[in-house]
């Protein structure tokens, strides 16, 4: 079996057993190269994948010794991964809760601990649908019978959906309506597919689908602030390279293509 075939049976093997969803391979150097990579694992949120991804090539260019697995999920479940062992060497959290969790049990180098980006909540319905919502407090209304939003524990996405229903003395009267998502991708796709009347994403969401439209913004004081912070792993094995990379999504490059995605940065 070729080298690169092998490569591809490892890495399957290795997200089944951490568990892990959203693991991409990065396609290594013919054979022949002289070069030596390095291949770092990162996990980051759901939301942040279209634009890691396209972030990608120029990553590739500028540092052609480094490649990347990117395994993308919730940032709960992807903290949950790290705290039980998964082989990661760079965790690229949705909300700071997850990280300080880590952060807490020495399990990230904090030195390298920043926020890179940072997110707006919105509700949103289908591109057709007749309903006039205007503010949050609307979703009481009869005729808003389901509403998608991130699972309340471990998507940062709903924990800042659940802090806003909160402020604004919702939650209760909401409880029965709320389907939920196993990430803010999944809540967009209920709502584009109509299964729902309407959900509670991120901009940069909206910014992917021409199925949904944003009918109203939630107040950013009613929530945590949605910042993003990234870190390397205590336990990667690969820190100079991890560094380096981190430092690349902070580069005028990468802040340039956060911004084209919907995220604001410093």
């Amino acid at each position: 079996m070729k080298l690169s075939n092998w490569m591809t049976v490892i890495l399957a093997a290795w997200c089944v057993a951490w568990g892990i969803v959203g693991c991409r391979r990065i396609i290594p150097k013919q054979s022949g190269s002289t070069d030596t990579t390095d291949i770092l694992t990162i996990s980051a949120a759901a939301s942040l994948e279209d634009a890691l991804e396209a972030i990608n090539p120029l990553l590739e260019r500028t540092h052609p010794t480094i490649q990347v697995n990117y395994n993308f999920a919730a940032s709960g479940a992807l903290q949950r991964q790290i705290e039980q062992g998964a082989p990661i060497d760079v965790f690229f959290s949705a909300a700071a809760k997850q990280m300080d969790r880590l952060q807490e049990k020495n399990l990230i180098r904090p030195e390298t601990r920043r926020n890179l980006v940072a997110n707006q909540l919105v509700v949103i319905t289908s591109e057709n649908s007749i309903l006039d919502l205007t503010r949050l407090d609307q979703l009481k209304t009869d005729r808003v019978r389901k509403i998608a939003v991130g699972e309340f524990r471990s998507v940062p996405a709903g924990q800042y959906a659940k802090e806003a229903f909160e402020t604004f003395g919702l939650l209760e009267a909401l409880q029965a309506k709320f389907v939920f998502g196993a990430n803010v991708r999944g809540v967009l796709a209920a709502v584009e597919s109509g299964n729902v009347d309407a959900g509670v994403v991120y901009t940069t969401d909206v910014l992917l689908s021409d199925s949904v439209k944003v009918v109203a913004v939630v107040s950013a004081e009613s929530h945590s602030a949605i910042v993003y912070p990234v870190a390397v792993l205590a336990a990667s094995s690969r820190v100079d390279e991890a560094i380096a990379y981190i430092d690349f999504l902070s580069s005028r490059q990468a802040r340039v293509i956060f911004n084209e995605f919907g995220f604001a940065t410093p």
